[in-house]
């Protein structure tokens, strides 16, 4: 999976005492659109299913590639795993960031599966 990290945490805590970082990525990757859809069609097919986790450093490969989420980092934090009634509202919030950030044609190699 291709993942974003959103914060992360170098000395690790009493959950996680190792380095880690908060990361968001694609779970569904949107399906391919062509001219000929129609409209209600194409918004179908353009649906993202992302994830919230927390991953080991070890598990993480950085690449030259970037793609700022700013507007995530004050609402998706470690906080927002306590409950998982604050998970689904988190994966809200990047569901609809990452959607518009397909639909407006920008990072077009992050929604593409490896």
């Amino acid at each position: 999976f291709q993942v974003v990290i959103i914060q992360p945490v170098d000395s690790g805590n009493k959950a996680h005492p190792f380095g880690h970082a908060l990361v968001a990525g694609i779970e569904r990757y949107p399906s391919k659109i062509t001219r000929r859809m129609s409209k209600t069609r194409q918004e179908k097919r353009s649906k993202i299913k992302p994830f919230v986790k927390l991953v080991n450093y070890n598990h993480l490969m950085p690449t030259r590639y970037t793609l700022e989420l700013e507007g995530l980092k004050g609402t998706v934090s470690n906080d927002t795993f306590k409950e998982p009634s604050q998970r689904e509202d988190s994966k809200k919030t990047v569901k609809k960031v990452l959607e518009e950030r397909y639909t407006s044609g920008k990072n077009r190699w992050f929604f593409t599966p490896l």
